[in-house]
C-alpha cells in the first residue's frame, strides 16, 4: 500500500497531513524540528511569543475549514477602540487618525487595481502622492516589505482591503499559535497520521521516500531548493527586523503604532490576549522592514525612536528583550506583472508536491500555506488512486 509522505510540520505539513488522511489514505509527517509548527510556533512561558504569522484573517477559506473541523478554538478579537488607541507616526509625530486620502483608498475595490502596474504610481492617481504614500507604508504590517508601493497595484489593494476591513477580519490565537498547531496536530493523529519529530529528510531520504508514493514538501522555499535540487524555486519576499519586548504595565500603552513616514509597526499582543505575558507585564513587537544590504541596528534604531513615542518610560520598563531578522521568511510578495500563479507551481511532476507560504496558492499572510497544503493533499489523492488504479490493471 502506498503512503503519502509530508517533509515539514507546519500550517502547509499539517492542513496537508489531516486533508490527505481523511480521504482514508496513510500519511507520515516528517518534521526536523523537536516541535512541531514551523514558523507558527509559540515560544515558551513565561513570555509567548510567535515565531510567525501573529493572526488569521476571519474570511479566508481556511477559517471555514478549521471551523468545520472544531479546531478553531478560543480566539480574541482586535480591541474595541475605545480600550485601546491606534496612533499613527506621519511627519514626524503620533497621531489619531491616518490621512483622509488613506481612508479612501481603502475603500476602492481590488479589482480596479491592475496587475501590471506598481501600487505607489496606481495609487497617486487615486488620491494623490501622500495618501498613496501613506498607504503603500501602511502595509508594511502585512507584507514584511521595505517598498510596498513597488509590488503589484492588485497584490497591495487587495490586502489593504482586508487589513482595513470593518469590522476587522483579524483574529489572534489565545495562547499563541502553539494551541492551534496542538488541536490540529491531534486532529492528525487520531485521524491515524504518523508524526515524526527530529526527523529530518535530505535528498537520499527523499528518493526513498518517493520510492513509496507521493512527496509533499511543505517547508521554506530555501530548504524546498536544496532538497529538490532545484534551483527555480525561488520567490521574492521581505526581510523584517523584529524586536520583541516584556514591559511592566503603564496605563495608557496604545495598542498600535502604525508607522506612515517609512514601512514599520509596532503592536501590543497582550491587548486581545493578556495569557501571552506574566500578570502586571505586557508583550509587544515591532516589525520594521528592511532593505537588501541595510544594516538591522538601523531599523532596531528605528523601532526604538517609535517606542519613545507611543511608549513613554519603555526602557525603564523593560523586563525582557529579543531581536531576530527574518529574511524572505514572511511570506511571498508579487512584483507587478506576476500574481500568485506565477509563484512556484505546487505541482512539480512525478509525484512531488511543494507547499508553503511563498508558491502558487491565493491568499494573505498564513493563508497561502493553508490554501496551498489542501491543493498539494488533493493532488497527492489524485496521483496515489492513479498509481494504485495502475497497479491493479498491472496485477
Amino acid at each position: 500500500m502506498q503512503r503519502i509522505h509530508i517533509v515539514g510540520g507546519g500550517l502547509a505539513g499539517l492542513t496537508a497531513a489531516i486533508t490527505a488522511a481523511e480521504s482514508r489514505a496513510q500519511v507520515t509527517l516528517h518534521e526536523a524540528h523537536h516541535t512541531l509548527g514551523g514558523r507558527a510556533r509559540t515560544s515558551d512561558g513565561p513570555y509567548l511569543t510567535n515565531e510567525g504569522p501573529h493572526a488569521l484573517y476571519r474570511r479566508g477559506p481556511h477559517w471555514a475549514w478549521l471551523e468545520r473541523r472544531g479546531l478553531l478554538g478560543p480566539f480574541a478579537s482586535v480591541p474595541p477602540i475605545e480600550g485601546a488607541r491606534f496612533l499613527f507616526h506621519r511627519d514626524g509625530a503620533l497621531r489619531r487618525t491616518p490621512p483622509l486620502a488613506l481612508l479612501r483608498l481603502t475603500r476602492r475595490s481590488p479589482h480596479r487595481a491592475p496587475v501590471d502596474t506598481d501600487f505607489h504610481s496606481w495609487a497617486t492617481t487615486q488620491v494623490g502622492e501622500e495618501g498613496a504614500r501613506a498607504a503603500a507604508h501602511y502595509m508594511g504590517v502585512a507584507l514584511f516589505h521595505h517598498d510596498p508601493g513597488s509590488l503589484s497595484a492588485a497584490f497591495v489593494q487587495e490586502r489593504l482591503r482586508r487589513a482595513t476591513a470593518l469590522p476587522p477580519e483579524a483574529r489572534y490565537p489565545v495562547g499563541g499559535w502553539a494551541r492551534l498547531v496542538d488541536r490540529m496536530a491531534a486532529r492528525a493523529w487520531d485521524l491515524g497520521v504518523r508524526i515524526r519529530t527530529d526527523a529530518r529528510v535530505g535528498p537520499q531520504e527523499l528518493a526513498e521516500l518517493r520510492r513509496g508514493g507521493p512527496v509533499i514538501v511543505a517547508t521554506h522555499l530555501d530548504s524546498a531548493r536544496t532538497l529538490l535540487e532545484d534551483p527555480t524555486l525561488t520567490w521574492d519576499s521581505g526581510r523584517t527586523a523584529l524586536l520583541d519586548l516584556a514591559l511592566r504595565t503603564r496605563r495608557g500603552d496604545p495598542f498600535i503604532v502604525s508607522d506612515l513616514d517609512a514601512p514599520g509597526w509596532i503592536e501590543r499582543f497582550t491587548a486581545q490576549d493578556p495569557t501571552l505575558a506574566p500578570p502586571g507585564e505586557q508583550l509587544l513587537q515591532a516589525q520594521i522592514p528592511l532593505a537588501p544590504g541595510t544594516p538591522r541596528a538601523d531599523a532596531l534604531r528605528r523601532a526604538e525612536d517609535l517606542l519613545d513615542l507611543g511608549f513613554p518610560g519603555w526602557r525603564d520598563r523593560t523586563t525582557w528583550r529579543r531581536e531576530a531578522l527574518a529574511s524572505g521568511r514572511t511570506g511571498a510578495v508579487d512584483g507587478p506583472g506576476t500574481t500568485w500563479r506565477d509563484r512556484p507551481a505546487v505541482d512539480r511532476g512525478d509525484g512531488i508536491l511543494l507547499a508553503g507560504d511563498q508558491v502558487a496558492a491565493p491568499g494573505l499572510l498564513s493563508e497561502v500555506a493553508f490554501n496551498s497544503g489542501m491543493e498539494a493533499a488533493l493532488l497527492a489523492l489524485d496521483h496515489l488512486g492513479g498509481a494504485q488504479r495502475a497497479g491493479s490493471r498491472t496485477a
